[in-house]
């Protein structure tokens, strides 16, 4: 393949569709160098749904340059995801606004490209911390500045290798991935992003997924894979896509499909099939669809992990934006939250919006802003309710055309006793700074299965074990889900007051554990009142506060 000289439209186009691809192939991978051993590695996942809205605009954009490049600017500040789709959008939209405006791209266009995306993403941060995306998108930018060529396909695979070796530098700059032996998660992210623009101008390969890698198969629960079985053991994979194709090519489609996995299911017609597979070969059943037609809607989901964000995702869309509630109220909060027993407990406490989110599964901007436009008054008040989702909480305010604040949330239980103060028919700041305090004034902890092996000061965590964690980090480590409860209580709970221990049961709790953890409270806490409530929610068993 020729090195371009100079990118169009359609070369535009083609990078955003191969970062999207490289994102889906080793999307499992950058997840896992999460350096925290909770369940909560989702960086890879969040990139690859913020491209995923990025191509959707496109589909509408047309074909010249200063549509494609506000398309491109447009969906990821819409589709971004979690803390890792905020800052990737905020790359992309410096470089298509830059590209917009010059009409085309050459060496010096994505100079000043690379520029705008660094500055944009270091604006998009309260706090910059070095050694993560920030530093390989920095290092890239540099690296053009520094460069005196003027071939554009040069001039990418100098950045493509500074923002390379910037990444291999992460742990240096961040003690927390040396002691992992991890380089950063995001930063290996946007890498792709150079990979692909080297694919489009010069041709060079996509990285292949490294397999040593690859998920083990054991999910966060402790359940393991037996070996052997039968023949499809392996077909570990599941692709789905719209395949854009005449019908009297779909036998041999079926076929060569055949010959690829099971599980096979094929149906449509007038142009049009929706095709699903297991499978081992991604790419091969992929290929299939590209001798006979055009895939679009691409999804592949690993069978061998309980994707929790997948069924959150197909939850959120069969449910939809709940109606708002007949009766107007001042100001309206929309809560995001996950399991049904927190959506009741939250709709109970005056929420009149939620959104499926949380662990793993990060809302987009698009969304908190469609549950922002359904409450039921001008004023609207967020609780994210989880750490990664505030700063995609804090967009959509930006973008809202009613009177918005976030509350920064981190947990459900401090939005539980954000909402002790909420006052419907209040002024929106004044309720919103009412709210901040009483969450502040909670203690929260929460159980969960470590899914990597880490130190801390409590001692060594092996994958497996259950953690106790507070917002000051892991607090106790148990063999069962109680021993890990009555740890993080122990901890958490001050001797020298009177508290109310409220705790949240959700998926994979057992009634055991759950007696042993109040039992122990009794004996030892006769003072403090226990509040128990059937939360529902993944990943955590157990949810606990202590006001």
């Amino acid at each position: 393949m020729q090195t371009l000289e100079r990118l169009a439209a359609r070369d535009l186009v083609a990078v955003v569709e191969a970062f999207r691809d490289a994102l889906r192939a080793h999307q499992e991978r950058i997840n896992r160098l999460n350096v925290y051993p909770v369940p909560d590695g989702d960086t890879g996942t969040n990139m690859a749904l913020t491209l995923e809205s990025v191509l959707e605009g496109l589909a509408e954009a047309g074909d010249d340059l200063p549509a494609v490049a506000k398309a491109i600017s447009h969906g990821s500040l819409m589709g971004a995801r979690g803390n890792s789709g905020v800052i990737l959008s905020q790359i992309l939209r410096g470089l298509a606004t830059t590209f917009g405006a010059a009409g085309g791209v050459d060496a010096a266009v994505l100079r000043d490209g690379l520029a705008a995306a660094r500055d944009g993403a270091y604006k998009a941060v309260q706090n910059p911390v070095e050694g993560t995306i920030l530093s390989v998108v920095a290092a890239a930018a540099e690296a053009a500045a520094a460069s005196d060529t003027d071939d554009l396909g040069a001039l990418v695979a100098e950045v493509r290798d500074a923002a390379a070796a910037a990444l291999e530098r992460t742990p240096e700059q961040l003690p927390v991935l040396k002691q992992a032996g991890v380089v950063d998660s995001g930063g290996s992210g946007l890498l792709l992003l150079f990979d692909a623009l080297a694919h489009v101008v010069s041709g060079t390969p996509l990285p292949e997924p490294d397999a040593s890698a690859a998920p083990a198969a054991t999910n966060a629960q402790g359940r393991g894979r037996a070996e052997g079985g039968d023949d499809h053991d392996d077909l570990r994979y599941e692709v789905m896509y719209l395949l854009e194709a005449p019908d009297a090519a779909i036998d041999s489609f079926r076929g060569v499909w055949a010959g690829l996995g099971d599980s096979i299911v094929v149906v449509g017609g007038d142009g049009i099939w929706n095709c699903h597979i297991h499978t081992a070969d991604i790419g091969g059943a992929i290929e299939a669809a590209l001798e006979v037609g055009r895939p679009r809607k691409i999804r592949v989901t690993d069978l061998w992990e309980e994707v929790e964000e997948e069924r959150w995702v197909r939850e959120a869309a069969a449910g939809g934006v709940p109606e708002a509630p007949p009766e107007p109220v001042g100001c309206a909060v929309v809560a995001v939250c996950t399991g049904e027993g927190i959506r009741r407990i939250f709709r109970s406490l005056g929420v009149s919006t939620t959104v499926t989110g949380g662990q793993t599964m990060n809302p987009s901007t698009a969304e908190l802003l469609e549950a922002i436009a359904a409450a039921p008054a001008d004023q609207v008040v967020v609780l994210p309710n989880n750490k990664n989702i505030v700063p995609v909480a804090e967009a959509a305010a930006a973008q809202a055309a009613k009177a918005v604040r976030v509350v920064p949330t981190r947990g459900v239980q401090e939005g539980f006793a954000a909402l002790l103060e909420y006052d419907p028919e209040g002024a929106v700041d004044d309720v919103a700074a009412l709210m901040a305090d009483s969450a502040g004034r909670v203690v929260a902890g929460e159980v969960t299965v470590a899914v990597r092996d880490t130190t801390a000061e409590v001692g060594p965590v092996r994958a497996g074990d259950f953690i106790g964690l507070s917002r000051s980090g892991i607090e106790a480590v148990g063999a069962s889900a109680s021993e890990a409860a009555i740890g993080l209580l122990d901890r958490l709970i001050d001797a020298g007051h009177h508290e109310i221990a409220t705790i949240i049961v959700g998926e994979g709790a057992a009634a055991a554990d759950t007696r042993r953890i109040t039992e122990w409270l009794a004996e030892h806490h006769p003072d403090v009142a226990t509040e128990l409530h059937q939360g529902g929610q993944p990943l955590y068993p157990y949810l606990l506060s202590i006001e």
